[in-house]
């Protein structure tokens, strides 16, 4: 049993695989790793894998050297299935390496285009290669909220919940519609791009709270919300069996 250790700008995600498919998962608020030693207890995790697109606080180191098996920490420098060519690997966001990891491990040769909608959305590409060649960063659904608040304070404050006409009755809803639909409209563009270049083209959708709009990206082939952890999870089988063939 593996244990994956998300820590996100929002969430930490706790999930255990068995075999290299997700058995249980938990999901923490904000950076709370206290729950991850008594999770892979009680499923048995033998070997863990931390990713985090921030620092750990001492609080949660204290809880890391609490787990009962060894924890392998996803950087630049830990070997991967895939050949990295970003210029400046240092730094690469953890979670989109191993979202692309991911999204190879599930489709390995072909052109794959992964789109990880949450606090940001990003765009990274993978050749049939096994190459990752890079992405791009774009705000997410509550940032973009959040902007219009914080920047025109004449126009009200939306929340993400609520109606979405295709074109607003008021302000609120063309403020909702018009972030939600252009977020829809900018993964769309991106898919018809990319597709343009690569005919065999697949794409992955993932992301946290704005997963649901996999039910309006009509050209996402592959919608999986556990495309980061499997990430996680092949890389640290890869350095497992690197480390017993050496």
């Amino acid at each position: 049993m593996h244990l994956t250790i998300d820590i996100g700008n929002t969430r930490t995600k706790l999930v255990a695989f068995d075999g290299g498919e997700p058995v249980a998962w938990r999901v923490c608020e904000g950076q709370d790793v206290s729950q991850a030693p008594l999770f892979a207890e009680e499923h048995g995790c033998h070997s863990a894998i931390l990713c985090a697109v921030r620092d750990v606080d001492a609080e949660g180191e204290a809880s890391l050297r609490q787990l009962a098996c060894p924890l392998l920490r996803l950087t630049a420098s830990t070997p991967t299935p895939l050949v990295c060519r970003y210029r400046t690997p240092a730094t690469l966001g953890a979670d989109r390496l191993a979202a692309a990891v991911g999204a190879w491990k599930t489709q390995p040769g072909h052109n794959l285009l992964v789109i990880d909608s949450g606090s940001c959305i990003t765009f990274d590409f993978v050749t049939d290669k096994g190459e990752y060649v890079g992405g791009n960063i774009s705000l997410g659904l509550h940032a973009r909220l959040r902007a219009v608040d914080l920047l025109f304070p004449r126009l009200p404050k939306v929340e993400a919940e609520g109606d979405i006409p295709e074109l607003g009755y008021d302000t609120e809803t063309a403020i909702r519609a018009g972030v939600i639909e252009g977020m829809r409209h900018e993964m769309e563009g991106y898919v018809r791009h990319f597709r343009s270049k690569y005919a065999d083209l697949l794409v992955f959708l993932t992301g946290g709270d704005e997963f649901r709009l996999a039910e309006t990206i009509k050209s996402c082939i592959f919608a999986d919300p556990f495309i980061v952890p499997r990430g996680l999870e092949a890389i640290l089988s890869y350095n497992e069996n690197d480390r017993a063939s050496t």
